[in-house]
């Protein structure tokens, strides 16, 4: 088992900064690949960003390249989401997800374990 617990959300204007993060407890961190989701209201879950389990190799959803940046530090059991020049449609609620291997995948089906969410709400 693997426990998610995600911070940082909140609310900030147009162009703002936020930078989530993701404790992870149980399982081997170091050995899961990490991914960010969003779930806006009436809209279907989806995917954001992701990161292998070293670190050297991550993807990105097209909307957020250069502005979303991901990382991890497996001293920490801590996974990051950096988030600059956010925009009104960045509003959603951002999860952190776990998978039980190394490799990067970036459907919602393809990972075992789920934090609560945090909401991240950008206001024009």
């Amino acid at each position: 088992q693997v426990q998610l617990v995600e911070s940082g959300g909140g609310l900030v204007q147009t162009g703002g900064s936020l930078r989530l993060s993701c404790v992870a407890s149980g399982r081997t961190f170091s050995s899961s690949a990490m991914g960010w989701f969003r779930q806006a209201p009436g809209k279907e879950r989806e995917f954001v960003t992701a990161i292998n389990w070293s670190g050297d190799s991550t993807y990105y959803t097209e909307s957020v390249k250069g502005r979303f940046t991901i990382s991890r530090d497996n001293a920490k059991n801590t996974a990051y989401l950096q988030m600059n020049s956010l925009k009104p449609e960045d509003t959603a609620v951002y999860y952190c997800a776990a998978r039980n291997s190394k490799v990067v995948l970036t459907t919602t089906e393809a990972y075992a374990y789920w934090g609560q969410g945090t909401q991240v709400t950008v206001s024009s």
